[in-house]
């Protein structure tokens, strides 16, 4: 699917861990390469580029002169703290040198920085004055040498897909060591497709498993985390691709169609920024079972979620929290805003809205989760 240039005009590029890595930790050839193609974007369309970049242990690694990838989190973070600075250096010294005029802004964050609101438009609204200076090129990475969630599997992936959501971004490339998501394991069966296009809603059981768990292919994550990464994107009315960032002229391949790759295309209806926010923004504190009924309710009726539909809570959590609604075969149905703790609503699931006083010696509200607040995926 071909883009024209002067019709894009905000792109979000995530370079993965596995493009950064060589044989000393840290191979910079990869990043030269796709530095080089965003800056002749920037200065000849004016494309707001943003860069969510991994690399800040393998920076560490090579500065320390380490062979092995560290598994302790203290030593991991340690090792992140000398990388980050050595990695935004390259970052800068790269743009400087392919986009005389062009510089570039560090932004590093954590999940606590998107899960209050306030917080999380404070984001949004300091990366709207960096790409409104025209000549600034933000990287962003996760803070991995102070956030102890950050350092888990494809965490980079999620990380893109957000940041391209609440920047309202026209499109997601992430770069990987594959061309895209196969109909097989292209390592194991020969027979191996590339699937091009993936429509909207298309990301189903049956598409997950395809990609496989999280380590389908090399480094912290694997394919199943780009999915993720993709359903995000799509949901927030951002196109995604996965492409081959060992490809010459990757960007330009993917926005003129002539690189092989896989697009998942967005959601005709976008989620507003508040349903992001709630949706994506927020970290999952606990979840909610529902039965069949309830499951008909939130999807065909828009209806809010009542105490009588929940069949069971996993978690501890005060009311307010974010939580992810499931059906009685584990598929994720919803995320929400609880208006009820855990603890009270483990002695109100099953009931009827008319006994929660009767239950909890008060009631707040009829609904556990309000329509308002809930989000079907």
């Amino acid at each position: 699917m071909k883009t024209d240039p002067v019709r894009l005009k905000r792109l979000v590029v995530k370079i993965g861990t596995n493009l950064l890595s060589g044989k000393r930790a840290f191979e910079g050839r990869v990043m030269e390469a796709v530095v080089r193609e965003l800056c002749d974007l920037k200065t000849a369309h004016g494309i707001d580029v943003l860069v969510v970049s991994s690399g800040a242990v393998g920076c560490g690694m090579s500065a320390l002169g380490m062979e092995r990838r560290p598994t302790l989190l203290p030593e991991k973070q340690a090792v992140a703290a000398v990388g980050q600075s050595r990695l935004m250096h390259y970052y800068e010294t790269l743009v400087n040198s392919h986009g005389p005029g062009l510089t570039t802004a560090q932004v590093l964050l954590t999940q606590a920085d998107l899960d209050e609101r306030r917080n999380y438009l404070n984001v949004r609204n300091t990366l709207a004055t960096l790409f409104e200076m025209k000549n600034v090129i933000p990287v962003i990475n996760e803070n991995d040498s102070t956030a102890t969630e950050e350092l888990r599997f494809g965490d980079n992936d999620t990380l893109a897909a957000k940041i391209a959501a609440k920047i309202n971004a026209d499109l997601l490339v992430i770069l990987t060591d594959v061309d895209g998501l196969y109909d097989r394991n292209p390592d194991k069966d020969k027979r191996a497709k590339l699937i091009p296009v993936v429509d909207e809603g298309g990301i189903t059981h049956d598409l997950e498993a395809v990609a496989g768990g999280a380590g389908s292919i090399a480094s912290t994550g694997g394919m199943r985390t780009k999915l993720d990464a993709a359903r995000i994107a799509t949901a927030a009315g951002v196109r995604c691709v996965i492409a081959n960032g060992y490809k010459s002229g990757v960007i330009h391949g993917v926005l003129d169609g002539t690189l092989p790759c896989t697009q998942f295309l967005p959601a005709h209806a976008a989620l507003s920024h508040r349903k992001r926010w709630i949706a994506f923004g927020r970290a999952a504190r606990g979840m909610l079972r529902i039965d069949d009924g309830a499951r008909t309710a939130l999807l065909d009726r828009g209806k809010s979620l009542l105490p009588a539909g929940i069949t069971g809570v996993e978690g501890q959590f005060d009311s307010g929290a974010a939580v992810r609604i499931v059906d009685h075969s584990g598929e994720l149905i919803a995320r929400g805003l609880v208006n009820y703790g855990s603890e009270d609503i483990r002695r109100i699931i099953g009931h009827k809205s008319a006994e929660i006083t009767a239950l909890l010696g008060h009631k707040d509200f009829d609904e556990v989760i309000h329509r308002d607040n809930l989000v079907v995926l």
